[in-house]
């Protein structure tokens, strides 16, 4: 059976963390998880330690002091993931934005259907979007279209934070080198495995705003991605030596 881990990074989300954990463990096939709490004054870190105690073999956190970034946090998950030999690292919000169900069509993309790297596209069919402002739809889907128009890479959800990784792919990425470390670590990563020369599909799904908790989204959070898109068009991409 593959080894299938999902790296869950966190900030204050004690009002999710319970709920999000269960419905990863119920699916099919034994999915993992890896939290990332970082230092959340909450006590979202000691909800997890609570679960921990019944799933050792399932459940891992790893504890930040902090607010470290997005980035950061995936970072780490993914060397973690790396050294403990996992087949499969998936990317998702704590506070049911993606639906855990989705974890498997995922999952089936690249275990199944070829591809490397799976997406869970809010707009490769449209925009699956429910619950946000509509000023911040139209943000995040012209970023997209703002990525493909520089980078080149037709991928319509390139901000997406729902993801699945085959572990070939993080072999090959010098995640040492990967700079950004906001929101536009999402899009850096899927275009380096792009021009490494990996498979990215798309796998449509509708996206919830979330309904507990508050976003940890900002202003300048967009403001890097911006940029560091401009700095990734002129950028040579080598794999790992």
């Amino acid at each position: 059976m593959d080894k299938k881990l999902v790296i869950i990074p966190t900030y204050n989300e004690k009002e999710n963390i319970r709920d999000i954990i269960a419905a990863v463990f119920a699916l099919p096939g034994q999915f993992h998880v890896l939290i990332i709490d970082d230092g959340s004054p909450d006590g979202t870190a000691a909800i997890v330690k609570e679960i921990q105690a019944s799933s050792p073999e399932t459940l891992h956190m790893i504890e930040r002091s902090g607010k470290l970034g997005l980035g950061t946090a995936y970072l780490t998950g993914f060397r973690w993931a790396l050294e403990q030999g996992y087949d499969y690292v998936f990317e998702m919000d704590a506070d049911f934005s993606h639906n855990p169900q989705d974890l498997l069509r995922l999952y089936e993309a690249c275990s199944q259907k070829g591809a490397q790297l799976a997406i869970g596209s809010r707009y490769c069919n449209g925009v699956s979007v429910i619950d946000w402002p509509i000023s911040r739809i139209i943000m995040s889907y012209f970023a997209s279209a703002y990525v493909r128009t520089v980078l080149g890479i037709r991928i319509y959800d390139t901000t997406a934070g729902f993801v699945c990784y085959s572990r070939k792919v993080l072999d090959a990425i010098d995640l040492d080198a990967v700079r950004m470390k906001g929101y536009g670590f999402q899009i850096e990563m899927k275009y380096t495995a792009w021009k490494l020369g990996f498979k990215l599909q798309e796998v449509p799904i509708v996206f919830t705003n979330r309904q507990k908790g508050t976003s940890k989204m900002s202003g300048g959070i967009f403001g890097e991605a911006f940029w560091g898109v401009m700095a990734l068009r002129f950028r040579k991409i080598n794999p790992k030596a």
